[in-house]
């Protein structure tokens, strides 16, 4: 009888399986491309609904007629510029704070008595330039500390620099990022599980019900030489709170809340503005994500046509 055979269990493209360092992971901005200035944007998850809508996609069996899709609710409170980050080779060669700061800021960081303006840097000393901004998180219900997130910019060294110095001290919207209809990526941490076996970990099958030493485990533990148990073995450990990327959600609609979503559960009410987004996210209620622009859009993502009706 042949030797049975199956592919390893668990993704060595997720590893270590610890919990992550941050909420807001680190994202590669440079290889996002998008015809808007800002390349992203935080935003919280409120929890899920039942959308009706209208299907006007081109080929689709059920063109124009109604259908019930889930929903992802995520409240957009407004970002502001916290300072601007100007490279040179690639190194962070100079930072400008911007002239007016919120009072909580103030209060949770070490910031610089003296501050350089913007006007008096040389544009031509650099290559390139980011922002880092924080969310108005104090016009939600959630808490009062901002989120900060480095963001990078669309378009070249001088766009991005007159970018900075019409919004450094206004509050930019989301609505101002993004578009209904169009495609975005969600990264963020998942859900939380704690310790966890290696079947519910890793996928692994359960051993028969006359085995020794337990069914939920794996039936070797490696070889005698290496005499060790190496990193591949699956092993009980901790399962969620990992940093993960959803790719192509489709926005289903966006804009500003106005008593539209009320006592969401282990949320509450959505106060300022709101992104509707088909399928689920990562995270629980209360989870702050970053909003980017398609990394890989797919065209049969966004051949989907829909036209919103009712949330229920």
């Amino acid at each position: 009888m042949p030797t049975r055979k199956s592919p390893r269990k668990g993704s060595l493209q997720f590893w270590p399986r610890k919990r992550a360092a941050k909420f807001l992971p680190s994202t590669n901005w440079d290889a996002i491309k998008s015809d808007k200035i800002l390349k992203g944007f935080i935003a919280y998850k409120a929890g899920m609904a039942s959308a009706f809508i209208k299907d006007d996609s081109e080929h689709s069996m059920t063109k124009g007629k109604k259908k019930v899709v889930p929903v992802t609710i995520l409240e957009c409170p407004q970002m502001k510029i916290l300072s601007v980050r100007f490279y040179k080779n690639g190194i962070v060669a100079n930072e400008v704070l911007a002239p007016t700061l919120d009072k909580e800021l103030k209060r949770k960081l070490k910031l610089p008595k003296t501050t350089k303006k913007l006007d008096s840097i040389k544009s031509e000393d650099y290559e390139d330039l980011k922002i880092i901004a924080y969310s108005v998180v104090k016009k939600t219900n959630l808490k009062k500390t901002p989120d900060i997130i480095e963001i990078g910019l669309n378009g070249s060294y001088e766009e991005k620099l007159n970018y900075v110095q019409e919004n450094i001290e206004k509050e930019i919207s989301v609505e101002d990022v993004f578009d209904k209809g169009q495609l975005i990526d969600t990264r963020g941490l998942t859900k939380g599980k704690g310790l966890q076996g290696p079947v519910r970990r890793f996928g692994i099958t359960l051993k028969s019900h006359k085995s020794e030493k337990g069914q939920r485990r794996p039936g070797s533990l490696g070889p005698w030489h290496p005499a060790r148990v190496i990193f591949r073995v699956p092993m009980a450990g901790q399962l969620g709170t990992f940093t993960r990327v959803v790719y192509n959600n489709k926005i289903i609609d966006l804009g500003k809340a106005e008593e539209k979503f009320k006592n969401i559960k282990n949320y509450g009410d959505v106060k300022t503005d709101y992104i509707v987004v088909e399928g689920s996210l990562q995270g629980s209620a209360k989870r702050q994500l970053i909003l980017t622009q398609p990394l890989r859009p797919t065209k049969k993502q966004l051949k989907k046509q829909h036209e919103l009706i009712e949330i229920r």
